[in-house]
């Protein structure tokens, strides 16, 4: 994954209504539920059939930390779709999506301004044609570039020309070198 799909992650786990499972047997449980087989469990996991098993009926309590943390992603990456899908409908219809970040924006721009790439922590908030369009890319599978294109042209729109109002010379926006980015919808 990508800068920006682990941003949309995140923020999607801040809406969670309910914490996930936080016990072994608990989260393979749900994991199987979710998944309908031992078989597909263990392939999500990395880890064989029977130790799937093993961690279900509790006959082993603690796997290695890197499976551990493979079992807790594959969960919270699976819960609550609906709480998930409600809350990205209403950003992409009235709430729009707060991006903050701290990045290197390059630009190009008129002959005589400077196009010089700089870091920049922003905080800017998008309207919600930007959070659609966002999360329909994420849908059909877009790179972690065509995301970023997306959210450096509501940052152009938004922040660098204010709507309209200034800096109308400036033709494209690129997000270069993230330190981090998170966002809140």
């Amino acid at each position: 994954m990508g800068e920006i799909e682990d941003a949309i992650e995140r923020a999607d786990r801040e809406s969670f209504t309910h914490e996930p499972p936080k016990t072994l047997k608990g989260q393979i449980g749900y994991l199987m539920k979710q998944l309908k087989s031992p078989r597909a469990v263990a392939q999500e996991i990395g880890v064989s059939q029977r130790s799937v098993e093993r961690y279900r009926k509790g006959e082993r309590k603690h796997p290695p930390k890197h499976i551990a943390d493979k079992i807790d992603a594959a969960v919270r990456s699976r819960w609550q779709p609906l709480v998930r899908r409600r809350r990205r409908k209403q950003a992409a219809a009235t709430g729009g999506i707060t991006v903050e970040t701290r990045a290197r924006f390059g630009y190009t721009a008129p002959v005589g301004t400077t196009d010089d790439g700089r870091f920049r922590r922003l905080t800017v908030h998008l309207p919600p044609a930007y959070a659609q369009r966002l999360f329909d890319a994420r849908d059909a599978g877009a790179s972690d570039q065509e995301m970023r294109g997306i959210i450096a042209e509501g940052f152009k729109d938004v922040y660098f020309q204010d709507g309209g109002g200034r800096a109308m010379g400036l033709s494209d926006v690129a997000i270069n070198d993230i330190d981090y980015m998170d966002f809140d919808f």
